[in-house]
């Protein structure tokens, strides 16, 4: 059976996210510099990434960029596909050196399109479409290529573009897994390996851009599309809607990017042109969602789903509920 391929052009059209910039009180200039007191946070690296300090969110640098060159070599063809079983992330896609293949969630996969570029593509090297073949267990329709914007072709998987990790040295490493909370192991349906073994991965995709979960001390706590506890701060204010949160803060608490309304559960985001659910536009460049006006964030001390080691951290940063107040903050 011949393999089938599907190929797209890096130029698409992005999906259009509509930013309040008068909502919540924001000026169109928004010149707010704040604090950056963050309590007694432990430090992390590269805005909540495995990076090295000053990274930018979702590489490496440095040394560890060139780091396992070997079977991760840039331009090297992934040859024919393998189906690892692993016991922590279930089914993960090889290449023929059994090197661990990723996919990165600023990527998009409707229409293929491949966001890691310079620095990034020398820490994350994209596998070449070229000599790829797919063996048991992957379904051949669900290989496809995107032109990247150096004219190479890059392999896909159900549309996600595909990457090694220079930082994965051996056959059966998963180093790449979760960094920056963007990449992940690929599971053979091109979803992303999160689960137990032979469970196929997959469960943090199916998570919504912002959703909830019932928290067994906190109650219902907001969560981003990994799985991982959203924070508000107490220093920021929300009308007008301001964050404190600026500089080395990010390195710890790095906000949550725009959401679409209808990428959401259990949130709410009625938006009556005062308050809700809009996006700040910030002095850095960033943007970032809101919900309620109070700006949102991550914790990079938190590793996995479910943790929530920012809560009270300078008697200041709370998890937040879908309406926006903060859960367990003392009256």
């Amino acid at each position: 059976m011949k393999t089938s391929w599907r190929s797209a052009s890096l130029v698409a059209s992005a999906a259009a996210v509509l930013v309040l910039t008068t909502a919540c009180g924001q000026d169109k200039a928004d010149t707010s510099t704040g604090s950056q007191n963050v309590g007694a946070a432990p430090a992390a690296n590269g805005y909540g990434t495995a990076g090295a300090a000053g990274a930018s969110p979702g590489t490496e640098t440095g040394a560890a960029a060139t780091a396992g060159q070997g079977a991760a070599a840039q331009g090297q063809s992934a040859g024919q596909l393998a189906v690892a079983d692993t016991d922590k992330l279930g089914e993960v896609v090889t290449d023929s050196a059994g090197m661990t293949l990723y996919r990165f969630d600023k990527d998009t996969a409707e229409p293929p399109k491949s966001t890691c570029e310079g620095d990034c593509a020398t820490a994350w090297p994209p596998v070449p479409a070229s000599g790829a073949a797919a063996p048991v267990g992957i379904d051949k329709a669900l290989l496809g290529e995107v032109t990247r914007t150096d004219g190479t072709k890059q392999l896909t998987i159900d549309g996600w573009p595909q990457y090694r990790f220079a930082k994965d040295t051996k056959a059966g490493d998963v180093n790449g897994q979760g960094v920056g909370g963007t990449w992940y192991a690929s599971a053979p349906t091109g979803k992303k390996a999160s689960g137990g073994g032979g469970g196929g991965g997959g469960a943090a995709a199916d998570l919504a851009g912002l959703s909830t979960r019932n928290d067994p001390e906190l109650g219902e706590v907001v969560i981003d599309k990994n799985g991982m506890t959203v924070y508000r701060f107490e220093k920021d204010t929300p009308w007008p809607m301001k964050s404190a949160c600026v500089g080395a803060c990010l390195e710890k608490w790095p906000v949550v990017e725009p959401v679409d309304a209808a990428d959401t559960k259990g949130i709410d985001n009625k938006n009556d042109g005062r308050r809700g659910y809009v996006v700040l536009n910030r002095p850095d460049g960033l943007k970032q969602q809101s919900i309620d006006c109070w700006p949102l964030y991550t914790f990079a001390g938190d590793k996995k789903p479910g943790d929530t080691n920012g809560q009270g951290v300078g008697g200041t940063w709370y998890a937040i509920s879908p309406e926006g107040k903060p859960l367990g903050k003392p009256k």
